[in-house]
């Protein structure tokens, strides 16, 4: 019983080789630009990451990823929108494995099922086969955190506020980060696109969900509501890492994707 990797070759390299590669430069990249070397020994509860094209948002996850491996977590829960099946609330994948190019990762299913008992949680198989939102993150989950358990969450229409009760519950435990996926606007030129995302981050910092319907067009933003809305609740901190879009490495302005990451401590 294994999440196969649905979009391996397509938003990140077949071979681990090639995505250790690309972890090396965007380390070193951090590691000479980067002007707080005290960031890096951060603890993080919580990340919010991109999920798009590694070559387009691999640096600003990275990022964040870096941060979240001083957690030394034993489980890590990825929560993400479902982008190609429609789903009415919350599906957990309740496969064993999850495959990476870079060796599998162990689904905790045991933990899954404590959590079915008390929380609404379906399953679609045909939405987790391809689901982009959450498998751009195994890879750099198991670079990271090699030994950690994972747990894979996909939502389509759902209430953010019965998601953050699960993520509250779930923060409990010493033992779980959270993983929330989201990119921002999409398809404006860079100019607009700016000014939209600049809505979604000021949000973020502030822990404010009413800016966030301001003109925030996050595509995770049920997740993000989520979160910020625990954050509030539980006075975690929301610090941001790196911010840009798709035009620092197309060139391309005239229609572009934005991408943040943050963490939460």
């Amino acid at each position: 019983m294994k999440r196969v990797a649905g979009v391996r070759g397509q938003f990140y390299p077949k071979n681990c080789s090639e995505i250790e590669k690309m972890i090396q430069k965007w380390n070193r990249i951090l590691d000479e630009k980067l002007s707080d070397k005290k960031l890096l020994k951060e603890v993080p509860r919580a990340i919010i990451v991109p999920h798009a094209g590694y070559i387009y948002s691999g640096f600003t996850a990275n990022f964040a990823y870096r941060l979240l491996a001083n957690s030394k977590a034993k489980r890590v829960i990825v929560i993400g929108p479902s982008h190609r099946v429609y789903i009415d609330g919350l599906s957990g994948s309740t496969q064993e494995y999850y495959e990476t190019p870079c060796q599998d990762l162990e689904i905790d299913i045991e933990y899954l099922e404590k959590i079915k008992k008390h929380f609404p949680i379906g399953f679609s198989q045909k939405a987790h086969s391809t689901e982009h939102s959450t498998e751009t993150q195994m890879p750099l989950i198991k670079h990271y955190l090699p030994h950690a358990k994972v747990i894979e969450f996909i939502y389509g229409k759902a209430d953010y506020r019965k998601i953050a009760k699960l993520i509250k519950d779930l923060l409990k435990d010493r033992d779980n980060v959270v993983v929330i996926s989201t990119d921002l606007s999409h398809f404006y030129t860079l100019d607009n696109a700016k000014k939209l995302d600049n809505i979604c981050l000021n949000g973020m910092l502030k822990k404010d969900i009413s800016i966030l319907d301001k003109g925030c067009e996050a595509c995770g933003m049920i997740g993000v509501k989520a979160m910020l809305q625990v954050a509030d609740e539980v006075d975690l901190t929301v610090d941001l890492l790196d911010y840009r879009t798709s035009a620092d490495a197309s060139g391309d302005e005239s229609s572009v994707v934005g991408y943040v990451s943050a963490y939460l401590k």
